[in-house]
């Protein structure tokens, strides 16, 4: 029954990506958060409509049931996406803490249509001086200086 149920929410995902795709309102990429089997939200890729390289489906998603469930926290959540999460998606997944990941298309299969993310994972291993987009450090003790004030703070919200 449970494969019935994923099956559902993926579908929308795909449903979500269709929709984009024959609205001309973005790339195909459609995703769905759910939590104790109930929808919390859904989105598709938003980065043509709101001019924002950001607003990819599962950025998107996130932002939408963070604010339905009133947390940045959606541990217990699951998303479904309707491809493989690209790297600033993935991040944004293990830093919302979602506990569980369906994908349907792979990232090859992105790439086989023009979104590529290899680019990304090849500059995350060089070490920033070979990086393509230059890395200039300035100011870090004037920063560090505000870490400290963080570090001691008795008004923060660890997360």
């Amino acid at each position: 029954m449970e494969d019935k149920g994923n099956e559902k929410f993926m579908q929308m995902a795909i449903d979500l990506s269709e929709y984009n795709v024959k609205q001309a309102q973005g790339g195909p990429f459609g995703a769905v958060i759910v939590k104790d089997g109930m929808v919390v939200a859904r989105s598709a890729n938003k980065v043509v409509t709101q001019n924002d390289p950001t607003a990819h489906a599962e950025v998107s998603v996130i932002r939408l049931a963070c604010q339905e469930l009133g947390t940045y926290d959606l541990e217990g959540c699951e998303i479904y996406t309707s491809c493989e999460p690209c790297p600033m998606c993935l991040g944004a997944i293990y830093w919302a803490r979602i506990s569980k990941i369906y994908y349907a298309n792979t990232k090859k299969d992105a790439a086989d249509i023009g979104f590529d993310d290899h680019f990304i994972y090849d500059e995350l291993v060089q070490p920033m001086e070979k990086r393509k987009l230059p890395f200039v450090q300035l100011m870090r003790n004037e920063a560090l200086a505000v870490f400290k004030q963080w570090e001691i703070s008795e008004s923060k919200t660890d997360y």
